[in-house]
């Protein structure tokens, strides 16, 4: 890679100091060191400060958003250490006019407080904050959570001060029930749908909330899916899906646990299982293996529910700004038609890139590269974006700094630059030491050289930069136990999930 005399300087500016922000530098996990951050300034509605006063917060602990709330007035840096990245991110994107389906932030100073005051337990004074803020949602979306007519779906994504991916789970289509799945049916004239919804929702609430392994249901699904003769999750009928339902309510049974029917109780018990999840074995090594220290905890949002599987007007996607292998100012990403946001990364069906939304729907896409350039211009930086669409109608859901590799770090600092977006200064800061370390990892010196190709054995998916040498190791307990040994690991995978984090970092390289 060839390396101009900008980047050369950026590189060589590069300071260690550089990498610590300051406002998340908190000292310790008591909220008397929290950040002295005022929501209001976001130009969103927030819960009471009686409330937070009661529950012995600094902040109050409910922050609002939605497109349409006002503009953004105050520092970032302090909202994503109270409101998590997410949190922060979505009322900024609220703020700049971008179509954001309305929810809610419960601030990482409830986190603090559920895992080290409350008992793991959500105060009556914050359940009430809880209620009335679903209200506003209900008000807003013009439906009714837990309604067997005109029925609200939430969901519930955790979103800490620092991006952590795969970390912390996500719950989709909460207050779905046997009455409410009805109730859909009827709304949407769309069987299939509801059904479709319901589903997903058993397995995540089962799997995230009460820790039920998702291999169980997986297991139901494809039974289903062979005595039908059907290969893709999406050729199940509505009649299948039913079926599906039922065998994922035994799930439940089989594990002497209940699907709770209340709704209320469905939102309560997910959002104590984020919080809880702040302290579980996958996200404490993440944050280790990282170096993350001193959060209070992460945040919970709460949002409307938006459909990508309503049929084939309908989809989702996730995209970097830029490419981020090689800096390339290009759309990077991939959609599915007729999906939800868990199916493009869990590898059951196969997306499509990026590009291709241009050909399926051109109105979608045109709307979707207008938003990532406000996005960059916004934030001077990459971005990496999720988003759904319902019959034809945009939904932006989340964004974040996009990760990248150390060759695309140091040409998208140049790039931006250039592009007036940061100042040099500024830039430095966006490459960091592991780039430049990845940047040095061995390479093969010609990878479209006859030699090389004549002598590849078989091709997936890199997870890692560089090339390296090591024993074949095709489950992360075999790496650990290889490395135990003295063995190096090359950790091959059929796809990635966040319980590889330990194999992947105890590898010499991931492969899937």
């Amino acid at each position: 890679m060839k390396i101009s005399s900008v980047a050369l300087a950026l590189i060589a500016s590069v300071s260690v100091d550089a990498f610590v922000p300051a406002h998340l530098a908190f000292q310790s996990h008591h909220p008397t060191n929290t950040v002295g951050f005022t929501p209001t300034a976001l130009g969103v509605a927030t819960s009471s400060t009686a409330a937070a006063q009661s529950l012995g917060l600094q902040n109050p602990p409910i922050t609002l958003f939605g497109k349409g709330h006002g503009t953004y007035s105050g520092s970032e840096s302090e909202a994503k250490a109270l409101l998590g990245g997410k949190g922060a991110n979505l009322a900024v994107m609220s703020s700049i006019g971008l179509s954001v389906p309305p929810g809610f932030t419960l601030t990482t100073e409830c986190c603090d407080g559920y895992c080290n005051r409350w008992d793991a337990q959500l105060p009556e004074e914050l359940w009430e904050e809880v209620v009335s803020s679903v209200k506003t949602i209900e008000d807003a979306m013009k439906c009714e959570f837990g309604s067997s007519t005109n029925p609200l779906l939430l969901s519930v994504r955790s979103g800490a001060a620092i991006s952590m991916p795969g970390m912390m789970d996500t719950v989709l289509n909460l207050g779905m029930n046997d009455v409410v799945c009805e109730g859909l049916v009827k709304k949407s004239g769309n069987e299939r749908f509801a059904w479709d919804s319901y589903r997903r929702f058993l397995e995540m609430f089962g799997n995230v909330v009460l820790e039920i392994p998702r291999s169980a249901f997986e297991e139901e699904i494809d039974d289903v899916k062979y005595e039908k003769g059907i290969y893709e999750d999406s050729d199940l009928s509505a009649t299948d899906l039913q079926e599906v339902v039922e065998r994922f309510k035994s799930v439940y049974a089989k594990n002497n646990l209940s699907f709770p029917q209340d709704v209320q109780d469905q939102l309560k018990l997910a959002i104590g299982a984020v919080f809880r999840g702040w302290m579980g074995d996958r996200a404490i090594k993440y944050r280790e293996v990282e170096n993350i220290r001193n959060l209070l905890g992460t945040a919970v949002n709460v949002q409307a529910m938006v459909f990508g599987n309503m049929g084939d007007s309908s989809g989702t996607g996730v995209c970097f700004t830029r490419d981020p292998n090689n800096g390339e100012n290009t759309l990077f990403g991939e959609f599915l038609i007729n999906a939800q946001g868990e199916d493009v990364v869990a590898g059951i069906r196969t997306p499509k890139p990026i590009s291709e939304l241009d050909d399926a729907m051109p109105d979608v896409y045109a709307e979707f590269k207008s938003n990532t350039d406000i996005l960059e211009k916004h934030y001077g930086d990459m971005q990496d974006v999720e988003f759904t669409f319902q019959e034809g109608k945009l939904y932006m859901l989340q964004t974040r700094t996009g990760k990248r590799g150390g060759e695309a770090a140091v040409k998208i600092a140049v790039d931006l630059v250039e592009e007036g977006f940061v100042t040099k200064e500024e830039a430095v800061l966006k490459v960091l030491p592991e780039h430049l370390d990845q940047l040095l990892h061995p390479r093969f010196a010609d990878v479209e050289s006859k030699e090389y190709q004549s002598s590849v054995m078989a091709s997936g998916l890199p997870a890692s930069p560089g090339a390296a040498v090591g024993r074949l190791a095709f489950t992360n307990e075999k790496v650990v136990e290889n490395k135990k040994d003295g063995i190096p690991s090359i950790m091959v995978r059929d796809e990635t999930s966040p319980d590889d984090v330990e194999g992947m970092y105890d590898s010499e390289i991931a492969w899937r």
